[in-house]
């Protein structure tokens, strides 16, 4: 080491004399060097306080952060729970939302049905309203003929009563001229019954001299009834009818019903100067024989009571007369 040193000594005093200026250059050199290397610790140092400062301020405010990032996800955490139970309660309404969704559904198509019928039903309305006034316009019209039928039927009571009324006074007459009821009757269909011995002998159609006095009473009431034409309008035919026990055939039965039948009818339109012949349009004569007995004809009283001759008065629309006091008791509807 020494050597070397030594060496190096020798060699630096034997350039000395050539090198006299390098180690004042080498001094600045090295006293600049120290002089930046200090400049750069000092800025080092000076950038150590600053990061230092800014570090500090750093952690302060990262401690600040995560103090509210703590208090966020604690208020993260309350949110979430709050937005389980507002998820659930959600689910809930959803359900509930559907249940009445579903409610609504049902009801709407209950609604529909309900709209169907209520449209069927006003249609039915509709057409029962116009059946109502239909049938009130009928009701009026048919009130107004019932009480033209009403007055009818009181005029045709009117006259089946006078109709009665004249049988009997005929009855009555015919009972006095022959001093006896016994053998002229009122029969219950309305009719005036004459017994066979009245007018004739037995088997015989001529018309016994001592009877004419009965129809002569006849034609007189006959006359009278008729020319009334309030009566007159309300009649439809007067029949005089032949009738027969069973005894002999059915033809001779008959032939004989229809001659007293035509005899008796004869005298009517031409005795008494044919007074009633003006009314000859109202009469006819029929023989019925056997078919129509009023009696059995098993016995002898039956059999007398078989032969014998009915006169009745038929009116227009007879039919109508079996119901005329049943009908005139009942209330007549009034129109609305």
């Amino acid at each position: 080491m020494r050597r070397i040193r030594a060496g190096k000594a020798g060699a630096m005093t034997g350039e000395s004399g050539g090198e006299q200026g390098f180690w004042p250059s080498y001094a600045d050199m090295m006293s600049a060097i120290a002089l930046i290397l200090f400049f750069l610790m000092l800025l080092s140092y000076i950038q150590n306080l600053i990061t230092g400062n800014d570090l500090q301020n750093t952690q302060k405010v990262l401690e600040d952060t995560k103090l509210q990032l703590s208090e966020t996800q604690d208020s993260l955490a309350l949110t979430l729970v709050q937005v389980d139970e507002a998820e659930s309660k959600l689910s809930d309404v959803t359900a509930e939302l559907d249940s009445a969704q579903l409610t609504l559904d049902l009801q709407q198509k209950e609604i529909a049905g309900y709209s169907a019928k209520i449209d069927e039903q006003t249609e039915t309305i509709a057409s029962q309203e116009k059946l109502i006034a239909d049938q009130g316009a009928y009701l009026n019209s048919a009130n107004k003929q019932i009480k033209d039928l009403q007055t009818q039927m009181k005029a045709l009571s009117e006259v089946a009563v006078i109709r009665l009324s004249i049988l009997q006074e005929m009855s009555d007459k015919i009972a006095k001229v022959m001093g006896s009821a016994d053998k002229v009757t009122i029969g219950d269909n309305g009719n005036i019954i004459l017994g066979e011995s009245v007018l004739f002998d037995v088997g015989s159609a001529a018309i016994k001299g001592d009877s004419k006095v009965v129809l002569d009473e006849l034609i007189d009431v006959f006359t009278e009834f008729l020319s009334d034409p309030n009566n007159a309008k309300y009649v439809d035919s007067i029949v005089i009818a032949g009738h027969t026990d069973s005894t002999g055939t059915d033809e001779s039965n008959r032939v004989l019903s229809t001659n007293r039948a035509n005899s008796v009818l004869g005298y009517l339109l031409t005795g008494k100067n044919a007074k009633l012949n003006t009314y000859a349009q109202y009469f006819c004569a029929a023989g019925y024989g056997e078919t129509r007995p009023a009696k059995s004809n098993d016995t002898e009283a039956g059999r007398a009571a078989n032969r014998r001759i009915e006169i009745s008065i038929i009116l227009k629309d007879d039919t109508v007369l079996d119901i005329v006091e049943e009908y005139l008791a009942l209330d007549t509807p009034t129109g609305g």
